[in-house]
């Protein structure tokens, strides 16, 4: 698993070059790096293991966010993250590593966490509206190579471009006005 410091922070190179895409079947490599950043993610969603680990919270985490320069990201959403979704026998609403990721489709309507936005590898708060595609569709392959589809909205939707950005050298901070951070739109919802 690792730990904070093992995080890539703001201002490493790895973080703005656009990552190479993943061959198949999946290094070694590849596939510990991958299982060392969903234990990340597992553990730092619980609050006793995370403290005792000394990990921020975390629903993503991408290749290039750990030192690797390639096209992939884990991701954990909860279901209580989600509206509407609740489902006693499966927790997440995603849990699994998205290789080569592509979005497709996006919708005109745009959204912005209420609150912006975070992000493991960056350490000081950058305030502001992370303006975002409210609807996407996300073409990716799974750990097999085998290829995907996924349709989002709201809170998922964030989350998958906010980790693909990653996959391409762009942070979150990126996509704030920085003349007026906090400006709201009437195209955006805000949630």
């Amino acid at each position: 698993m690792y730990r904070m410091d093992q995080v890539v922070r703001d201002g490493d190179p790895v973080l703005r070059k656009q990552a190479e895409k993943v061959t198949f079947p999946l290094s070694e490599e590849d596939q510990q790096v991958t299982k060392d950043m969903m234990e990340y993610l597992v553990i730092s969603q619980d609050e006793t293991e995370n403290e005792k680990y000394g990990l921020r919270p975390g629903v993503g985490l991408a290749a290039p966010q750990v030192g690797v320069s390639k096209q992939y990201s884990s991701i954990l959403i909860p279901n209580e993250d989600v509206d509407g979704q609740e489902d006693a026998e499966n927790p997440f609403f995603f849990k699994g590593t998205i290789y080569n990721p592509v979005i497709t489709r996006q919708s005109v309507k745009q959204q912005a966490l209420a609150g912006g936005e975070g992000c493991l590898s960056v350490d000081e708060d950058q305030p502001g509206f992370v303006e975002r595609a409210y609807r996407i569709t996300v073409k990716y392959q799974d750990e097999q190579g085998e290829p995907q589809e996924i349709k989002l909205q709201g809170y998922p939707a964030d989350v998958f471009q906010h980790e693909i950005d990653h996959l391409h050298g762009v942070l979150y901070y990126d996509h704030i006005n920085k003349e007026n951070p906090w400006e709201e739109h009437d195209r955006t919802k805000y949630i």
